[in-house]
């Protein structure tokens, strides 16, 4: 690092502060200005910031750490998750900016009623704004602790100090300027975050140790890593531990078939959710949620990845020795060795950016969670203030004191998380099955509170009991059983953990009550939800409804084809395919002209 590496990263601190001041005095007025913008975000805006807030100092890393162990398919991970994001985007964006609460939470008990709603409320603002908010900041600290000590040669302790204080500037700023501030700078962030990685993966793939496309190619084929290169996972291939093959044909059915729907997960949440809830209802009005989605899930999954892909493959070559614990450091150690002076700091910049602007979105929105579902619902006492006015002035004050709050919770955590792989595998797990009730609750009327509190405590009760009978009676993670029963060992507990789940929430769903008929109503007249709501229609005389399911549908499948056939198209021109490429160009056009026809058939993008 020198002196210009420490100039762009001062630069760079100063500007996010800068920005997190202009947006000050807006963000002081009330809790709709704070947390959400005061609901008036373009549809730009809020695209790029749920892309800058998925983008975390530990993404280029973990996508590094999936190529590096299983090739470019392993990236199905989470790729699988565009069914659901489309999903999200189509049937519920709208419904979201409409239900016109503050946060996801306040939600249940618009679409519930009674004490079951109440209890569902108050658990699930601490559970998701307090324990699930503090081990996800705690994971991307990990990561950020992670690049300083490999780029700088610190130790833990250093490393420690040095996110502290980065994070520390984050909750400054964001406790500062609220929503709109954080959404700015995610956009500025966002662009330095790319930018880097564009010119790292540019640099290793130029070197002469890479020797480009070709030199790649060459070098995989050598190592005996051609199948790396394959999008798709082959029939029959295992996963070794050393990485040799490409992501098993029944990971890769599990993930595109069950898990984008099944599994609860922050920023994939089936029905949408979390910070990308929380964009949709900021924007300015149900054309821009929509619109900001669609951006989002075009972005998130064919514009971002092909940067951290490639720096990936090149890993292979470079770092042959990395075992499947310290594959994720390859990335680190490209940056070093090959960025000059002046490039070192703006990738540093990059990976900060990454870092502060999931830190800060985190930050406010699990501030949101306690302040909005748990204190203002469950603690404020009616006459504590003289008017609304002096209230909302006061759940400001409150939040910014909790958004620093929750810095210093999540930095004490970090030194205790050792494996961010098993923070993901715990959160995937304690939500597999979830995702069901959370897309019903909108599109069928006898889903009600017991439902989803079912689906929230089921997962817990199966990952309990996988985690002392079942895993180990199937070998636990004893690399031996890795060898020979991988697919089983990583599928079927989840598979159980799902079944148990839904059946679960359909047992609970028919052994109780359905929802006063009031509540119906007024969840009904309020959000206009489509799908099987017809009772509630009936009593209240609704006539001359017609069904958009069919049009719909097609938009869904139409614009998950095309982001596919995107995302393939320039992975196709880098590796110079390019018959493959034009087949995939054509893929995506087709699709694209389908998704506009019937985006105006469902009439969906008008005010």
């Amino acid at each position: 690092m020198t002196t210009i590496d420490w100039i762009i990263i001062a630069a760079y601190m100063l500007l996010s502060l800068l920005i997190g001041l202009y947006y000050s005095k807006n963000a002081g007025k009330n809790t709709s200005e704070f947390f959400l913008g005061g609901r008036n975000l373009p549809w730009f805006v809020a695209g790029i910031s749920m892309v800058a807030t998925t983008f975390a100092a530990d993404t280029p890393l973990a996508v590094n750490e999936l190529v590096y162990q299983k090739g470019i398919a392993g990236n199905w991970l989470w790729w699988s998750f565009l069914f659901g994001g489309m999903l999200t985007t189509f049937f519920f964006a709208r419904l979201w900016r409409r239900a016109e609460v503050l946060t996801e939470v306040e939600l249940v008990e618009l679409r519930y009623g009674g004490k079951p709603a109440a209890f569902l409320r108050g658990f699930r603002a601490m559970y998701l704004g307090l324990f699930i908010n503090t081990l996800i900041l705690g994971w991307v600290n990990v990561a950020m602790v992670t690049i300083l000590q490999i780029f700088f040669g610190l130790d833990t302790s250093e490393a420690l100090l040095y996110t502290a204080g980065a994070m520390l500037i984050t909750a400054i700023y964001s406790s500062v300027s609220g929503l709109m501030g954080v959404a700015i700078t995610d956009m500025v962030q966002f662009l330095i975050a790319m930018t880097g990685c564009i010119i790292l993966a540019i640099l290793v793939l130029g070197s002469e140790k890479i020797g480009g496309i070709d030199g790649l190619k060459t070098k995989l084929d050598a190592m005996g890593r051609t199948e790396s290169l394959s999008f798709l996972p082959e029939i029959n291939s295992g996963a070794d531990l050393a990485g040799k093959l490409s992501l098993s044909l029944g990971a890769f059915l599990a993930f595109v078939g069950i898990q984008w729907w099944a599994s609860w997960y922050p920023g994939a949440e089936p029905g949408g959710g979390g910070y990308v809830a929380q964009r949709m209802m900021s924007a300015k009005n149900e054309k821009h949620a929509v619109y900001a989605t669609l951006f989002f899930q075009i972005a998130h999954y064919a514009l971002r990845p092909w940067p951290w892909i490639i720096v990936g493959l090149c890993t292979i070559v470079l770092y042959p020795g990395l075992d499947a614990t310290h594959a994720r450091e390859g990335y680190v150690m490209a940056m070093n060795d090959f960025l000059p002076a002046g490039l070192k700091g703006l990738l540093l910049v990059a990976f900060l950016a990454a870092y502060m602007s999931t830190i800060a979105t985190q930050l406010n929105w699990g501030a949101s969670y306690i302040v909005n579902d748990f204190y203002k619902r469950f603690m404020r006492r009616p006459d504590t203030f003289e008017s609304d006015e002096i209230a909302e002035k006061n759940y400001v004050r409150l939040s910014r004191i909790l958004t620093i709050a929750l810095m210093g919770l999540s930095m004490a955590v970090t030194p205790f998380i050792s494996s961010i792989s098993a923070v993901w595998e715990f959160i995937m797990s304690c939500g597999a099955g979830l995702g069901l009730v959370l897309i019903l609750r909108w599109w069928w009327w006898r889903i009600n509170a017991w439902s989803e509190i079912a689906g929230t405590i089921a997962p817990f009760i199966a990952f309990a009991a996988l985690s002392f009978w079942i895993n180990p009676m199937m070998g636990g993670k004893d690399p031996e059983v890795y060898k020979t029963s991988w697919w089983a060992v990583n599928n079927i507990p989840y598979f159980i953990t799902v079944g148990f789940t839904v059946l679960t929430i359909l047992l609970v769903t028919f052994l109780t009550s359905p929802e006063k008929p009031e509540k119906l109503a007024a969840f009904y007249n309020k959000v206009r939800p489509g799908g099987a709501w017809q009772p509630v229609r009936t009593a209240l005389g609704v006539t001359g409804y017609r069904s958009k399911l069919l049009p719909l549908l097609v938009c869904w499948i139409s614009s998950i084809v095309f982001t596919y056939s995107t995302l393939f198209f320039f992975g196709k021109l880098i590796f110079k395919e390019w018959a493959a490429a034009g087949w995939c160009g054509l893929a995506a056009g087709v699709s694209a002209v389908v998704l506009v026809i019937f985006v105006g058939r469902t009439r969906i993008m008008e005010d």
